[in-house]
């Protein structure tokens, strides 16, 4: 019998996309045969993946988790909204979310971790399940909070089932009151940025390009006045002011009660806040805009 080397398994895996195990087995099956190996996967289903991975996916599932002092928090998407209902997806999505607490925000650690009850790394079991359902799909982005002393609360706007929706979040609040009143500010804080999607925690964390373009429209809008430069510079400082109270998450209004600053709720707690993240399901990914009428002519065989 040949014997089946890993170069081998890697070859055919690069070729078909199937995973590590499957291309072993494909490889024991067929005695070797690199053809015969990549049509005993096309009869299994298995060989299809690589073929998907084309395809935009942008729909699937924020996934959220969170232990004692750490939390993460997972985009894995796929093609359709069909899939985000799919017990064995969600299954996927949730222990993704476990193993990115363990290992880190790495993708590709995540990829290469052992996926939980089976023989398959991460990465393996991904291919497999495009192969099983049908749709390309991705582990598209993690993120992972450790604090010292606190806790890494999580909220998932509109969950389909707990810990997994399409917006998720995570807020990294530390300080030495009760656990449970740590966790009840950091889910609110949660809950304040799903709906303010704010981009920096403080005016030092504002992308210094964005605050850039913020200034030279303002000023033009400021000169547009006519009125002397000494009154355009305090002009727009005070409109940068207001950029802040817009974009920055310790600036802005607490939602929950409408005129608290978010800096001031955290400090009255007793706690600091360290971090946070906001995943929107699919944000940034451009969607393919199909010709209907060629959709229809290729379900109509044209």
């Amino acid at each position: 019998m040949a014997e089946i080397t890993a170069l081998l398994v890697k070859d055919l895996r690069d070729r078909t996309g199937a995973g590590f195990s499957d291309c072993k087995k494909a490889l024991t099956e067929t005695d070797g045969d690199m053809e015969a190996a990549i049509d005993w996967l096309r009869t299994k289903g298995l060989s299809a993946a690589a073929k998907k991975s084309g395809r935009v996916a942008a729909e699937g599932l924020v996934g959220v988790i969170s232990a004692a002092g750490r939390g993460a928090m997972v985009e894995v998407n796929a093609e359709t909204d069909f899939v985000a209902r799919n017990e064995t997806f969600q299954g996927f999505v949730a222990e993704v979310a476990k193993v990115a607490l363990a290992v880190g925000e790495d993708i590709e650690a995540i990829k290469a971790a052992a996926f939980p009850g089976t023989s398959r790394t991460v990465g393996e079991e991904l291919v497999h399940l495009v192969s099983t359902i049908g749709e390309n799909m991705n582990i598209r982005r993690a993120r992972v909070f450790n604090v010292g002393q606190g806790v890494v609360a999580t909220y998932v706007h509109s969950a389909v089932k707990p810990g997994l929706g399409k917006i998720g979040v995570l807020a990294a609040v530390e300080g030495a009151g009760e656990m449970a009143t740590l966790e009840l500010l950091g889910r609110q804080v949660g809950m304040h940025v799903a709906a303010t999607r704010p981009e920096a925690l403080d005016t030092n964390e504002v992308d210094p390009a964005a605050l850039e373009r913020e200034r030279a429209v303002l000023s033009e809008q400021a000169r547009a006045s006519g009125k002397p430069e000494a009154i355009i510079e305090k002009m727009v400082e005070g409109r940068i002011r207001k950029y802040y109270e817009e974009v920055v998450l310790l600036e802005q209004v607490w939602v929950h009660d409408g005129e608290s600053r978010v800096r001031a709720v955290i400090k009255k707690a007793g706690a600091e806040l360290k971090g946070f993240a906001r995943f929107q399901l699919g944000e940034g990914i451009e969607k393919a805009a199909d010709d209907f009428a060629a959709e229809v002519k290729k379900a109509a065989g044209v």
